[in-house]
């Protein structure tokens, strides 16, 4: 299993992507190296993500930041005693309310040990997490990404990635999430890197992406 990403291993992996592929040494030339993005790992960030589902981030990190107002520390069994009404009021729709409950439960259960995510290599790791309701493909990709930090994720079901990539690759269309995955075997083993770097356009140059 490869180690987790580092400050040091992204910017390697960056220059080693640079020296690959002319249009991410474009995107690094002009924006710089992205960011690690590290998140923390554990329920509460597992949550965030749940909330970032098919939503804006800004909107995602307001409904995150009231409910831990709202929770103090935001733990499983603290979540479990919000009722819908409390939730719905922090920004949880019906759906995401079932599946954070659900989440909650199986973490109390002993059905997901979060800690125990560092000990598998990736297909188990996503395995673990897609058996809980509400942990699909695109959520389970983005705790390996940024909590787990492993250098070979790639989230090819998520939407800023595939309009920075039509933008940067010239595409004449938004590569679907097949056409994405057949995108990325070229930026093996560090597509987690190349993520990060078309993110890091999508953020830094906002008024080009419209289709």
């Amino acid at each position: 299993m490869l180690k987790p990403l580092t400050q040091r291993s992204l910017l390697r992996a960056t220059r080693d992507l640079a020296a690959r592929d002319p249009d991410l040494a474009d995107v690094v030339d002009a924006y710089g190296p992205p960011p690690l993005w590290a998140r923390e790992p554990g329920f509460h960030t597992l949550i965030h993500i749940v909330l970032e589902q098919q939503v804006s981030l800004a909107s995602a990190k307001a409904a995150y930041d009231r409910l831990v107002a709202a929770t103090g520390r935001l733990a499983p069994e603290r979540f479990l005693t919000l009722t819908d009404a409390e939730l719905k009021a922090v920004g949880f729709s019906r759906q995401k309310t079932a599946y954070g409950r659900g989440l909650a439960q199986a973490i109390l259960d002993g059905r997901l040990d979060l800690a125990d995510l560092d000990t598998l290599d990736d297909a188990q790791a996503k395995r673990r997490l897609t058996s809980v309701k509400g942990i699909g493909s695109w959520t389970a990709d983005i705790y390996l990404l940024m909590v787990l930090r492993r250098p070979d994720t790639w989230p090819s079901g998520d939407l800023a990635l595939a309009t920075a990539a039509q933008r940067v690759k010239r595409l004449r269309r938004k590569p679907t999430p097949e056409r994405l995955e057949g995108l990325g075997d070229a930026w093996r083993p560090w597509r987690a890197v190349a993520a990060r770097i078309l993110w890091h356009y999508y953020l830094s140059a906002p008024r080009r992406h419209a289709s």
